[in-house]
């Protein structure tokens, strides 16, 4: 099923891409496609590996949600809770996260882009480590 776009320009969600934020806005982890996939066929949900895909894309550009890269270089997603760009710290083991303060990060980006004349700047800050309770497990 293809989206459909609003007078906007906004695409219109479908039941199934609904299904998807609903899934990621239900976990406090940061999730794969994949994982996410299996999770909702696990629970009951009827849907494809690229429709996740494709509605965790949109979620992306729209900037619903905040994305690191996992060690093997695969996308983690984690739904945006009150809309703001945020910083974690990644558990390379559990994917427990933490947000971080990063209001020099920020700073820096800002100076940057008013300095360079250039518009639209993203920018990403990978912080991964290893928890607590894993480091305990591990010993």
């Amino acid at each position: 099923m293809s989206p459909v776009s609003t007078a906007d320009g906004q695409l219109r969600p479908s039941h199934r891409r609904t299904a998807v934020v609903e899934a990621l806005k239900g976990g406090n982890r940061f999730v794969s496609a994949q994982e996410l996939h299996m999770r909702m066929v696990a629970e009951g949900t009827r849907i494809g590996l690229s429709t996740v895909y494709r509605a965790l894309r949109d979620a992306e550009e729209t900037g619903r949600v905040d994305v690191v890269q996992a060690g093997t270089g695969e996308k983690r997603y984690r739904w945006r809770r009150g809309g703001e760009h945020r910083h974690y710290l990644v558990c390379r083991v559990c994917a427990a996260s933490r947000p971080v303060e990063a209001e020099a990060v920020e700073a820096w980006v800002a100076s940057v882009v008013s300095a360079s004349g250039f518009a639209a700047v993203e920018h990403t800050v990978e912080l991964d480590g290893v928890c607590a309770r894993c480091q305990r497990a591990a010993d």
